[in-house]
């Protein structure tokens, strides 16, 4: 698999991730030993995890995957923190004794003494930009981090948050920021992408699939088996099923017929080959569906498709 720098850095990972959010909660150890084997095997490099996924279940399941199923110095791994369910709720902050604390958790889980990169899971209204920042300094310096990154914040609070670790020499300068992106969802273009480029960010985007309608499986509705049937998953699926979508999954459809792919290789390639992104992050409960996904490496979409898709996938 090719790799690619992240951003303005010296750390480069595979042009293509794997997510782990679903690890300990849908994907037991025997699927996901499958699935580090498998994206292992093709060349993959990055790694993406959270403290914040299935309670930290997701990091403990990949730290007793590291040094057996692939050597440490063999993946690049990434987690975020900020984000906890551990209370019963959603809860989010981005204070700097919560965010240490759960670096330093994070760590323990993994089994590591550093991880190759950590982000701030999303930002927090109502904590100085400032201090949060000094947390991702702090990481660094004190070799918990190699280098530090962002998700979840808006063009201009990527801006800022940029703009004030390149202000001071010393300060931990972000490597990426991770973000929602796919031909469903292309927001961040207006701001986002050029806040990235122009500060030396690269982009990890996230649910590349559109949260999987883009694989077709919703085509004809939400299968009772699958993911979309439950409540809270299915209230995110039905806002990319209006009008708009279904016409961006119908060209999704066509343009994989006429080349003979899959809806996945078709929606995949196109997130991965956009300006200013280093590897979009995938997610899978299986080392099957995962393997659908590995297969976009020497795929390249023809120009006129990419022109007919952004043509139809425009907001």
């Amino acid at each position: 698999m090719q790799q690619r720098a992240v951003g303005a850095t010296g750390l480069t990972v595979s042009r293509l991730g794997l997510g782990t959010m679903s690890w300990g909660r849908e994907t037991d150890e025997h699927e996901a030993r499958d699935q580090l084997i498998a994206f292992a095997e093709a060349g993959g490099t990055l790694v993406d995890t959270a403290a914040g996924y299935a309670d930290g279940a997701s990091e403990e399941l990949l730290g007793r995957l590291i040094g057996d199923v692939v050597a440490r110095d063999e993946i690049v791994i990434a987690t975020k923190g900020g984000i906890s369910r551990r209370r019963g709720e959603r809860e989010t902050y981005a204070s700097r004794g919560r965010l240490l604390a759960d670096l330093d958790a994070s760590l323990r889980r993994l089994g590591v003494d550093h991880v190759d990169l950590w982000q701030v899971h999303t930002w927090v209204d109502g904590v100085p930009i400032e201090e949060t920042l000094t947390v991702l300094d702090q990481a660094v310096a004190s070799g918990r981090a190699s280098y530090v990154g962002i998700s979840n914040y808006t063009g201009w609070q990527t801006a800022q948050a940029a703009t004030w670790q390149r202000a001071v020499p010393g300060r931990a300068t972000l490597a990426s920021t991770q973000m929602e992106y796919s031909l469903v969802n292309r927001r961040i273009e207006a701001d986002v992408v050029p806040a990235a480029e122009a500060l030396g960010l690269g982009i990890l985007p996230w649910s590349p699939l559109g949260h999987g309608v883009l694989t077709g499986k919703y085509r004809n509705g939400i299968p009772s088996d699958s993911r979309g049937a439950s409540e809270s998953f299915g209230r995110v699926i039905e806002r990319y099923l209006d009008s708009r979508c279904q016409g961006v999954i119908e060209a999704v459809a066509k343009a994989a017929d006429g080349l003979g792919w899959s809806m996945t290789e078709v929606a995949l390639t196109w997130v991965r080959d956009r300006p200013g992104i280093t590897a979009p992050i995938v997610g899978a409960r299986t080392a099957k569906q995962l393997l659908g996904a590995l297969a976009v490496e020497d795929l390249t979409l023809p120009s006129e498709i990419v022109a007919a898709l952004d043509d139809v996938s425009e907001d």
